[in-house]
């Protein structure tokens, strides 16, 4: 279903705890079969390198994914580990994301820091280039487009490890507002950027929910349209809708209702899943880009 879309790209955690449960010892088996069934429909996957790991927490830590992702220990162990991620499916046409939405405190504890989210994007590139030096590394997937943020992250050389710089430019104002933030964004990375170097921005993540105050299945539809459509006139290369699949049945929760399909899943039904408009529409969009209009 996600082929039929027109979609060449999906994005997944590809998660340190889940990969590493010994130390020094990773099954990416896993991803094995993640990128084994992507290939039999000719697509491509961001993988990110995320989130912290219980071996490397200490004791008693009540956040410890995230908590002690300043200390050199833990950068170490996840530089070990993303390198053997890289180096394990190199060639295999991936863009590796270092960190998810470093500047929102759910996913950095106990709070945001560019500093050290910097020190680790350094650390893991160093040692993925190591093994890897011709695989693509994008970051830092900011929540919003963050120009402190994303200017701390410049000013620190975070530009000299990645081949793009990943954003997702969530409003629920009209998504064409995001052409001028594109422009800003632009000029900073130009500002910063080493010498000779054009670094493009890709749309990681972004979508809406068809139970936000206002919105319905419809108003998802012609936001998704409205959506793709600016990233695609504005020349992002690759852009990511944020959901495939709604994360639940609630609907009161905004956060079950980001999908392209609703929550429930249907054995032996053809499709499996029930296609929400936002699916024709995201169809509609892509058989456009693929026309080259956008």
């Amino acid at each position: 279903m996600i082929a039929a879309t027109g979609a060449k790209w999906v994005r997944m955690d590809f998660t340190w705890a889940h990969t590493e449960k010994v130390k020094g010892q990773y099954d990416f088996s896993a991803y094995d079969r993640l990128l084994a069934a992507l290939d039999k429909y000719g697509m491509h996957a961001i993988l990110i390198l995320n989130y912290g790991n219980p071996l490397y927490a200490d004791a008693g830590d009540k956040q410890p994914f995230t908590s002690r992702a300043g200390t050199a220990e833990f950068r170490a162990a996840f530089s070990a580990w993303a390198a053997a991620a890289v180096s394990h499916f190199s060639g295999r046409g991936c863009l590796w994301e270092i960190w998810n939405e470093p500047n929102y405190k759910m996913f950095w504890a106990p709070a945001p820091n560019s500093g050290e989210y910097v020190a680790l994007a350094k650390a893991a590139a160093a040692a993925i280039r190591r093994v890897a030096p011709d695989e693509p590394l994008i970051g830092p997937a900011s929540s919003t487009i963050d120009f402190k943020f994303l200017e701390d992250c410049f000013r620190g050389g975070l530009l000299e490890e990645l081949s793009a710089v990943s954003v997702h430019p969530y409003r629920r104002t009209a998504p064409s507002t995001v052409a001028a933030d594109y422009l800003r964004l632009r000029d900073l990375i130009a500002k910063y950027a080493p010498a000779g170097r054009e670094i493009p921005i890709i749309s990681s993540e972004w979508g809406c929910s068809s139970s936000w105050s206002g919105f319905d299945d419809q108003k998802q539809a012609e936001f998704l349209k409205r959506e793709l459509s600016t990233n695609l006139a504005a020349g992002i290369p690759l852009s990511i809708w944020y959901d495939w699949r709604d994360d639940g049945v609630s609907a009161d929760d905004p956060e079950h209702r980001f999908g392209l399909v609703r929550h429930d899943y249907h054995p032996g039904a053809n499709p499996p899943y029930e296609a929400k408009p936002a699916y024709a529409a995201f169809q509609e969009v892509a058989a456009r880009a693929g026309q080259g209009t956008p």
